[in-house]
């Protein structure tokens, strides 16, 4: 019997075998009488970058909190790090919880907090560290952001946008997650400073072996640094793939997003594989 072949390339030529990080089934999730998702299905594999995008209010957001638990399923299976969440023990579901981390879209720190004590936070409900050793590692993640030392004692109120999502992101990365969800994590960003905040989460994710979902509307994100792309409409994932894939997408959704007016130029290499996927 011929084995299947398990590998997929990234963007950098890197392989490594199909394992699902994320695995969603049969994912149905309403308010009152109204159905936002619908049996839904989506898997995320180890160490890529997945875009995940779709027209506003289709259910983005309403899926990422329902997979953090932030919001009930109506039915439906979410396994985490190979773990059903509702099938742990407590014991278990502390230990998926450190190995997750969340950049929400207008980076929810504490505005009564410093950075280093935002940062802190998690090492405080999940850790049992001494101040000294908090101190340091929340440092290591200040850098590792980009953000200068002395971002740590200042607040929320007395940062950029900029260096706000960076902030976060220094939160969301200090338990050393395996998977880090980011929600629109370049809006409210000028272009220059949205580029940057790309090229820092493909170096993090090269760097730290992350897996990174990504809610995101940016076009330059999607055809910059992720991997793969799913698209939400209709209450499920319509189509999921590389850009070639939803560039080859019949879906009249998709074709305006990626072919649209607004549409970034396509690259020559996308060009390429998806007129030889025709």
């Amino acid at each position: 019997m011929e084995q299947q072949d398990t590998t997929v390339e990234n963007k950098q030529g890197r392989y490594g075998e199909r394992e699902k990080v994320l695995s969603v089934k049969g994912l149905t999730v309403g308010f009152g009488d109204k159905l936002v998702l619908d049996n839904l299905d989506l898997d995320v594999y180890r160490g890529e970058i997945l875009g995940f995008v779709g027209a506003s209010g289709a259910g983005k957001s309403v899926l990422m909190r329902t997979v953090l638990r932030l919001l009930p399923k109506r039915a439906g299976k979410i396994e985490i790090l190979n773990s059903d969440y509702d099938a742990c023990s407590a014991a278990e579901r502390s230990n998926l919880d450190t190995r997750i981390g969340v950049l929400f879209q207008q980076g929810a720190l504490f505005s009564s907090l410093t950075v280093k004590e935002n940062i802190q936070l998690p090492m405080r409900e999940y850790l049992d560290l001494p101040k000294w050793m908090m101190d340091e590692l929340a440092y290591l993640k200040i850098e590792m952001v980009g953000l200068k030392a002395d971002a740590g004692d200042k607040y929320p109120s007395e940062l950029s946008g900029g260096m706000i999502k960076r902030a976060a992101l220094a939160r969301a990365l200090a338990l050393d997650p395996d998977l880090v969800f980011l929600d629109e994590p370049t809006s409210g960003l000028d272009p220059i400073g949205a580029a940057e905040f790309d090229e820092l989460i493909a170096r993090l994710r090269d760097t730290l072996g992350l897996t990174v979902y990504m809610v995101t509307h940016d076009l330059d994100s999607l055809f910059s640094v992720c991997d793969r792309i799913a698209v939400l409409g209709q209450k499920k994932v319509l189509v999921e793939g590389t850009l070639a894939d939803m560039l080859n997408c019949d879906e009249a959704w998709v074709q305006s997003y990626f072919k649209g007016k607004r549409a970034r130029s396509i690259p020559k290499q996308q060009e390429v594989r998806a007129s030889s996927a025709d």
